[in-house]
């Protein structure tokens, strides 16, 4: 993480903001500039990338994967109608 700072900050005070923003956001810093004006703090900031894992609706359900449905699940999911999902408007 790489933390900037324009002002008059301490060490201490920087690690504060750290923490308010992690702690607000339950994310880590990527990155943090901290510019000091008088009484006034901006703070730039930018997260680490969020791991993200795909939710589908399938059969009823909000799933993520499908190992641990049983037999008759699986071919549940296995016989649904897979509508297409082209719009057609790619020739217009």
């Amino acid at each position: 993480m790489s933390v900037s700072i324009t002002g008059n900050a301490t060490a201490r005070e920087s690690l504060a903001y750290v923490g308010y923003l992690e702690k607000k956001y339950n994310r880590k810093l990527k990155s943090l500039d901290i510019n000091l004006n008088g009484d006034y703090a901006d703070l730039n900031y930018e997260f680490e990338k969020a791991p993200f894992e795909r939710i589908r609706r399938i059969t009823g359900y909000l799933v993520g994967t499908m190992d641990q449905w049983n037999d008759a699940k699986r071919a549940e999911e296995h016989d649904r109608v897979k509508h297409d999902t082209s719009t057609g408007f790619e020739k217009l």
